[in-house]
């Protein structure tokens, strides 16, 4: 096919017409009035090197929060398109947060991508300000941020120290270890970076602290998705304010006003999506299930369950174990994800235990618990006074009220104080911690509220 060729644009885009050909020289563009975008190319055909073309790695993606954002380094699409990876579009964010706000269905891997969009805005950023950042240091801090959460569990931190009492920041390090082994070593310097064992230590701040890359994605996006319009912060401007003195991440002094707006809408994203008090009423539900069918399990009865669920319902693992054993359980925990959960959910409604049979209709069905929140603990004859009604409830057993009434507490520090301040950089050089400048006082002080949670109608 040497010669002149006419096209349209639709057509290059939606054919392989042009593999194995070198555009030289575009001729005349045709009458637009006659056929829209006609191009006469002139072509020439390359030399078959008898190999199949590379594929392009550099994508694009197009974010609903951030518009199109594109993938920087090959490495980056390989670990996107590994298995581990491609598990986070199973694990929604927010958990059950879509039983109050429908559109919370955003997973993990949204997150992930939006946040190693940031880490690239951050770099190109603190590079214009010359900050010595070498390729292979944005590689590595991007690979970090990239896996930061890919330890997640199904339903994320809801179930984090039930089906498996190991943090996920600590199954996410395991994750990026066996990783680094089948990449052969292209992740030790991430990994350094991941576990603050890298000399510059803003690399680190910009994946985990109080002003990361990690909490300006997760804010956005859950506002985003939720529509709770106290989450929105200028991200953008957060990050053109960002700079390093004496190796650690700090912001111009024009960008107080925007870390003070980040601080209070976290703290207002917390109690109005996070802590939300249905929200918490559904997921106390799902860790009262799972510990029903997990002690069922013990006990001997068969569930059905997928194979990767029932791997960790018929056993406890430590961390201790995923060191022992790193390839068996990590390979087990690959394939867990929120569909295992819905899938036992469903099946637990058929059960013959009738407390499993309830709890796991109730949440199917959206027939939540009743909770209430207080800023003090509940008066135990309160408690008990409940207790009492439920006897005989559904056929269960009087030593089972406890999955029926239970209580406990929830905090929340909106901003910490003594670990990491975000620091402010004045033009005459002087950096002072975020703490000492506010206008309006920061909430620095641990916020806790008690809950109680029973089924509907009893009182």
């Amino acid at each position: 096919m040497n010669g002149l060729v006419q096209i349209s644009c639709l057509e290059i885009f939606q054919s392989n017409i042009f593999l194995g050909y070198k555009i030289f020289e575009k001729v005349v563009v045709a009458n637009c009035s006659q056929q829209p975008f006609l191009f006469s190319l002139r072509l020439t055909q390359k030399p078959d090197t008898h190999h199949a073309p590379e594929m392009n790695k550099r994508k694009i993606f197009n974010d609903p929060v951030y518009g199109f954002i594109s993938i920087p380094y090959d490495i980056l699409f390989d670990l996107i398109e590994h298995p581990y990876f491609q598990r986070l579009r199973r694990i929604k964010q927010l958990s059950l947060t879509h039983y109050v706000y429908p559109g919370a269905l955003h997973t993990r891997f949204h997150h992930a991508m939006g946040a190693l969009h940031l880490m690239g805005e951050a770099i190109e950023v603190l590079r214009s300000k010359d900050v010595e950042i070498s390729d292979e240091e944005a590689i590595a801090v991007s690979i970090a941020i990239l896996l930061h959460d890919i330890g997640h569990g199904p339903f994320s931190h809801t179930l984090e120290h039930t089906l498996i009492n190991v943090p996920h920041e600590e199954l996410s390090l395991r994750f990026m270890e066996r990783l680094n082994e089948e990449f052969n070593g292209q992740l030790s310097l991430a990994i350094r970076i991941f576990k603050d064992q890298y000399e510059k230590q803003f690399l680190h701040q910009l994946i985990s602290g109080q002003l990361d890359m990690d909490r300006l994605d997760y804010l956005k996006r859950d506002s985003y998705f939720t529509g709770v319009s106290e989450g929105v912060i200028g991200y953008d401007r957060i990050i053109k304010m960002l700079a390093v003195h004496d190796g650690r991440l700090v912001v111009e002094e024009k960008g107080i006003y925007s870390i003070e707006k980040f601080i209070v809408a976290r703290r207002l994203m917390y109690w109005q999506v996070y802590l939300h008090k249905t929200v918490l009423g559904a997921e106390q539900m799902l860790l009262k299930t799972l510990q029903r069918a997990k002690e069922l399990a013990r006990q001997g009865s068969r569930l059905d369950v997928t194979k990767s669920l029932a791997f960790f319902l018929y056993q406890d693992c430590t961390l201790e174990d995923f060191d022992t054993h790193p390839e068996d359980l990590l390979a087990h925990f690959a394939r867990l994800d929120d569909y295992d959960i819905f899938s036992a959910l469903k099946n637990f409604t058929q059960e013959a235990d009738p407390l499993l049979s309830y709890l796991a209709t109730s949440l199917i069905d959206r027939k939540l618990f009743k909770i209430e929140l207080k800023n003090e603990p509940f008066p135990p004859a309160y408690v008990e006074g409940i207790r009492e009604k439920m006897k005989g409830f559904k056929g269960i057993p009087e030593n089972l009220v406890d999955y029926l009434v239970f209580s406990g507490e929830e905090t929340n520090h909106a901003y910490n104080v003594f670990k990491d301040e975000i620091n402010i950089l004045f033009k005459d050089g002087t950096v002072l911690p975020m703490s000492q400048l506010s206008d309006f006082g920061l909430q620095t002080g641990v916020v806790r509220k008690y809950y109680l949670c029973y089924p509907k109608g009893l009182i």
